[in-house]
């Protein structure tokens, strides 16, 4: 017979975020522990809660698969991140586009900032800056409104980064701000850190973005924040060449 005394713990192995020290199977943090995983104040951690940023799975409990994908979109450091249509217009220029949205002053600005970030081989820089370029949500959804999904979606092009593994399930693309409830409503979409379904929700005109989001440059700073390390690592090495090449 098995007493208490001789069950092993289900969880033995940990990770470190900052000060902070976890058990590696453990799947939500408190309000508290994002906190301090994070590095922000408690007041800090729930407007990012509140503002969708990260997962809520129950009252005072954040997923902790999103507090990873939040940590992986921030760098270490206070570098102020571009507004929408200045991040696009970044992309465009990356991309060998003109980004006609914006007035000669703001581009040629923008071009200087570019240059100053290739010449210091500066990816992290670069992906910081870009990040108000959307906000992320994942989600669950029943396999019969995929396909809606992916016609509703400007998806992210990964086979430009030779990323082809990708399950028939998953889904990452673009949204415009002005659709998103009513897609998620109409297709039952159900909120999930770790679901297979990615939505970049963006308020930029979305013309623009789907005439970009095509683009390795995007694809790339969307596998750089990855949780995925692989794909993380291809996704950086993109953005690494892509600033050589700028210079």
């Amino acid at each position: 017979m098995t007493s208490a005394l001789d069950t092993k713990p289900i969880f033995t192995d940990y990770v470190r975020y900052g000060t902070l020290t976890v058990m590696a199977g453990q799947e939500f943090l408190t309000i508290e522990e994002t906190a301090n995983a994070l590095g922000v104040s408690t007041r800090h951690a729930r407007r990012l809660a509140d503002s969708g940023a990260l997962s809520r799975v129950a009252r005072g409990l954040i997923d902790r698969s999103s507090v990873d994908r939040y940590r992986q979109s921030q760098r270490q450091g206070r570098t102020r991140s571009w507004a929408e249509h200045t991040a696009w217009g970044a992309i465009a220029l990356l991309a060998g586009q003109e980004a006609v949205w914006l007035g000669a002053p703001q581009t040629s600005r923008l071009r200087h900032n570019l240059r100053e970030i290739a010449a210091a081989h500066d990816v992290d820089d670069l992906a910081t800056r870009m990040r108000d370029r959307a906000q992320v949500h994942t989600y669950e959804a029943h396999r019969a409104a995929l396909p809606r999904l992916r016609e509703t979606v400007a998806a992210t092009n990964t086979r430009s980064l030779g990323i082809t593994d990708a399950v028939d399930e998953s889904i990452d693309g673009y949204v415009a701000a002005d659709d998103l409830d009513a897609l998620v409503r109409t297709l039952g979409l159900r909120a999930d850190a770790s679901g297979p379904v990615t939505l970049r929700v963006t308020g930029f005109d979305f013309d623009h973005v789907r005439a970009l989001v095509d683009t390795s440059v995007v694809a790339a700073l969307d596998a750089a924040t990855s949780i995925d390390p692989r794909v993380r690592g291809v996704g950086r090495r993109t953005l690494a060449e892509l600033l050589e090449s700028y210079r």
